[in-house]
């Protein structure tokens, strides 16, 4: 088990996973990820996520990916 962070960031703002969560490997780590843009989404609000990214590191803070919310949110049309 590994312990990886969830930092999210756009032009427009950051949010900070201070407490991150334990994940087997990268395709887990990627699944929480897509999870956590999912959830981010439904919240209420006028958010505009397109230019959102989750910047997923290691406990070290060396970053392992970067997943843009558009690739979860598909193009618009």
């Amino acid at each position: 088990m590994t312990q990886v962070y969830f930092h999210c960031s756009s032009s427009r703002g950051v949010r900070i996973d201070r407490s991150g969560e334990a994940v087997s490997d990268l395709t887990e780590a990627r699944d929480r990820a897509a999870c956590l843009v999912r959830s981010l989404i439904m919240e209420q609000g006028a958010e505009d996520w397109r230019d959102w990214v989750v910047h997923v590191s290691d406990d070290f803070d060396d970053e392992l990916f970067v997943l843009p919310f558009a690739f979860v949110l598909g193009k618009a049309h």
